[in-house]
């Protein structure tokens, strides 16, 4: 891994911009095939403003501001999706905005209003079981909507968790090309942290990684997706010589991450290795090289299987079975979609503790236009440490087109080296 310049991160006006066209496309291509595919006929959001529905954060533009109940409602015409802001928040010219009052009260009796004119036979609500994402509803705002309603239309509602994982996890055309700008930054400043003006062997730790990571995140204006991880990959006998407790970066060390970003409405979570060089060395050893290069054929089997209409536990048969057909050593595949969320609605590939059948998650499907991590791992021996079982673990995100599975923005090859 060489270093990588830092592309240009947008400033927060450019965002929000970017974020309200992305919403716009999104609202007239991605909404209407999932709610026709769910075979709903409405559907409602409702959160408060302290406590937002994780879906409704979505659906709105990022410079606005959501004060006291929000109430979103979606319905199907047939022509069109009617799209409906129930509440004080500004979506622009995004929703119909038929309520400009102030007292929430107000709101309830309309909303029974919209419904019952409407009529719709399908009323879907945020009460998922299987994909958290689609559960933000919560039990008191549940109990004023059934309150509200006539009960001929209280007993239409159901849950939504279809029309949620596909809103989810389906990302529109200008999202893939965007991802890549997303990962591209991701990776540079990954890249950063495995460079020597960072680590200086045998002074820096782990945790001073993890630190520096998210404090250049938060210079540059960025979230990252979860807290930091660096961990280090160490052979028998450095083990035994320095304690498991030592987390200083020593030369021989391998130094392994995990770490993601949240940037222009999606997220990023990379794991990628360093390699610190001993005194005379100019490269990892060749039993690393080549336990890196298994993680590989690995990653180029995972990509290859990837086919709309199968499930992720399908997904997960079909890959462990060619990588041990292909003789690559102690293979682990536990992959989640990406994308809006960190651990998005969408296929469940297999978990760190189960490699044969994940029940719910592992059942959804596939769709074209879904991103992953290509979250993986090997095991096998390393000679030149004296170890018999050493396991690599590497991470990428792709995306899953038409046209195949690919990385969103390439894929380490080799080790850094420091």
């Amino acid at each position: 891994m060489h270093m990588r310049p830092l592309p240009r991160i947008l400033p927060m006006r450019e965002r929000a911009g970017v974020i309200r066209e992305i919403l716009e496309e999104r609202l007239h291509t991605v909404l209407p095939e999932a709610m026709r595919e769910s075979g709903l006929d409405m559907w409602i959001i409702l959160c408060q403003e302290d406590d937002l529905d994780p879906i409704f954060k979505t659906l709105i533009p990022m410079d606005t501001w959501c004060p006291i109940l929000q109430m979103l409602i979606f319905h199907d015409r047939g022509d069109e999706i009617e799209k409906i802001n129930l509440s004080m928040t500004n979506t622009g010219d995004l929703y119909e905005k038929p309520w400009q009052g102030r007292n929430h009260e107000e709101q309830w009796p309309l909303l029974a209003q919209i419904v019952q004119e409407r009529n719709p036979q399908r009323i879907g609500i945020n009460t998922g079981a299987v994909q958290w994402a689609a559960g933000g509803l919560t039990q008191n705002l549940h109990r004023h909507l059934v309150e509200a309603l006539p009960p001929e239309f209280a007993a239409r509602l159901e849950s939504a968790e279809p029309l949620v994982t596909r809103w989810a996890a389906t990302l529109s055309e200008r999202e893939v090309a965007l991802y890549e700008h997303v990962a591209a930054v991701a990776h540079a400043l990954l890249a950063d942290c495995y460079s020597p003006a960072t680590v200086v062997p045998g002074l820096t730790t782990t945790d001073d990684l993890e630190w520096h990571y998210w404090q250049r995140a938060a210079d540059l204006g960025l979230e990252v997706a979860f807290k930091p991880f660096f961990d280090l990959v160490r052979s028998p006998a450095a083990r035994e010589q320095f304690g498991p407790e030592d987390n200083a970066i020593r030369p021989g060390d391998v130094i392994h991450s995990d770490v993601g970003i949240r940037y222009l409405g999606l997220n990023s979570d990379h794991q990628q290795l360093a390699y610190v060089l001993r005194p005379g060395e100019t490269d990892a050893p060749a039993g690393l090289k080549a336990l890196l290069a298994h993680a590989h054929r690995l990653q180029d089997i995972f990509m290859d299987e990837f086919e709309a209409g199968l499930s992720g536990n399908q997904l997960l048969a079909r890959i462990l079975g060619r990588a041990k057909d292909t003789d690559i050593p102690g293979p682990r595949v536990y992959s989640h979609s990406l994308g809006h969320f960190l651990h998005q609605p969408g296929p469940l590939i297999g978990l760190p503790w189960e490699q044969e059948c994940c029940p719910g998650r592992g059942d959804v499907i596939l769709q074209p236009s879904n991103s992953f991590t290509m979250e993986l791992c090997v095991s096998g021996p390393v000679p030149e440490w004296e170890a018999d079982n050493v396991t690599l673990s590497v991470e990428e995100d792709v995306v899953f087109t038409t046209d195949g599975c690919r990385p969103i923005d390439g894929r380490q090859t080799e080790f850094a080296l420091i």
